[in-house]
């Protein structure tokens, strides 16, 4: 995928950075595998908000997504890759050869005609799913597992991918982007290559309209309200403020909010790396 960069003809367009769409193949959804989504504009069922600065967006459908990828040994051919609004990867159409048809995520590099495969004695292709146990040491690799059967719970949005380290007994060893390395079961799948789209980050909205087509509304500033609103409100000028919280008081910034003793503490071998570069 590509970005560019708009002729600012209306202020809009002066800094908005938009994706090409080259690796599109095709522009409508097939049918079979849409589902309704329904919106609650942040209001509970009692009709009140409880959740802030949601609400309008243009309509979707839902693309069912196969996170499993349970047919094992029966090759699929990829059809199509299409746009997602409902995440930030593209999305790639399997033809199975029994005639099933599913969507998975698509990795970058995987092309219309591409055959992929997925189980045990796969081999260790773009796009084929497979268990981190029969996966070579060094792969890159996305949309894994953290639990067998579970269906891939990590490494799904854009230009994610962790990295195959090491296997010791039942479990192997990834390391993510943000530095983390932990063990998972080896007999948990992924799926080769990294996730498509990887220049989502560097996209630019541009204007507060379409945040708006996004479902998104505009957000107050704590130091904008009055003492009785906020926790950061009031104040003469600019002398509010005080340490970031949220509105409730929850601190916004530093606070520690992992549980203790988490269940996954013991298979986290070292943590992500701050700010500073320390672990």
């Amino acid at each position: 995928m590509g970005v560019k960069k708009l002729k600012p003809i209306t202020p809009s367009q002066r800094f908005r950075v938009a994706p090409t769409f080259e690796e599109i193949t095709k522009s409508t959804p097939e049918k079979a595998l849409l589902s309704s989504l329904s919106k609650s504009g942040g209001r509970n069922s009692a009709g009140r908000i409880t959740t802030r600065n949601r609400g309008g967006g243009h309509k979707r459908k839902y693309r069912i997504i196969d996170f499993k990828r349970v047919k094992h040994g029966i090759p699929a051919k990829v059809k199509s890759i299409e746009y997602d609004p409902n995440r930030t990867a593209r999305i790639a159409l399997l033809y199975y050869i029994d005639g099933t048809k599913s969507y998975i995520i698509a990795p970058e590099g995987l092309k219309v005609d591409q055959e992929v495969i997925s189980g045990s004695g796969s081999a260790p292709e773009l796009g084929n799913c497979l268990p981190l146990s029969e996966i070579p040491l060094g792969s890159i690799v996305h949309n894994i597992e953290l639990k067998p059967g579970k269906g891939a719970g990590m490494a799904r949005s854009a230009g994610s991918y962790a990295q195959l380290l090491g296997k010791t007994g039942k479990y192997a060893s990834i390391k993510l982007p943000s530095g983390e390395t932990r063990m998972v079961l080896a007999n948990c799948f992924a799926t080769i290559g990294t996730v498509s789209n990887s220049d989502h980050m560097n996209l630019t909205v541009g204007k507060a309209g379409r945040k708006r087509w996004m479902g998104k509304k505009p957000r107050t500033r704590g130091v904008a309200m009055n003492p009785v609103d906020h926790p950061m409100g009031g104040g003469e000028g600019k002398s509010s403020g005080g340490h970031p919280r949220s509105r409730t008081g929850l601190y916004a910034k530093g606070k520690k909010t992992r549980k203790k003793h988490k269940y996954s503490d013991r298979l986290i071998i070292s943590r992500r790396k701050n700010k500073k570069g320390n672990k």
